[in-house]
């Protein structure tokens, strides 16, 4: 019986180590973008907040947020909302690129204070930011 209770609870026991929402390490981190597919972002406000379960993105003039979590080494964004302003063409781009990058179920990888996001078409890499000011929030 004791076996069996054991069998049991392993399940419940894998739930809860799973790396989703706010139990991944990603949460309650703030990220600066240092490159966006090889060029230094237009904008030097862009970056990514992981905050209360929203995933919060600044690239240029506009703003994504959403749900998000991590599955596996993949990271799970939206839906994403999105504010709609007039930007110059190449912070356009940009947002586009980190968009197409999100919708992509991007690879994400986390070595220290650095992190790399990666799909077949678009990478992004950040820096862990120390302090508390919010790159774009969640929505």
């Amino acid at each position: 019986m004791k076996r069996l209770a054991a069998l049991l609870i392993l399940p419940v026991l894998a739930t809860g180590c799973s790396d989703s929402g706010n139990h991944s390490h990603l949460a309650q981190t703030s990220w600066r973008f240092e490159l966006i597919d090889g060029q230094n972002p237009q904008s030097p406000d862009a970056g990514m907040t992981f905050h209360n379960g929203k995933i919060g993105v600044q690239v240029g003039c506009n703003r994504l947020g959403g749900p998000w979590r991590v599955d596996q080494d993949r990271l799970v964004a939206g839906p994403l909302n999105q504010t709609e302003s007039d930007c110059t063409e190449s912070a356009w781009k940009q947002e586009r690129a980190v968009g197409a990058l999100l919708v992509a179920t991007p690879r994400l990888n986390v070595e220290g204070d650095r992190m790399t996001l990666h799909s077949s078409g678009h990478t992004a890499e950040l820096i862990r930011v120390e302090n508390s000011k919010s790159h774009g929030k969640g929505g």
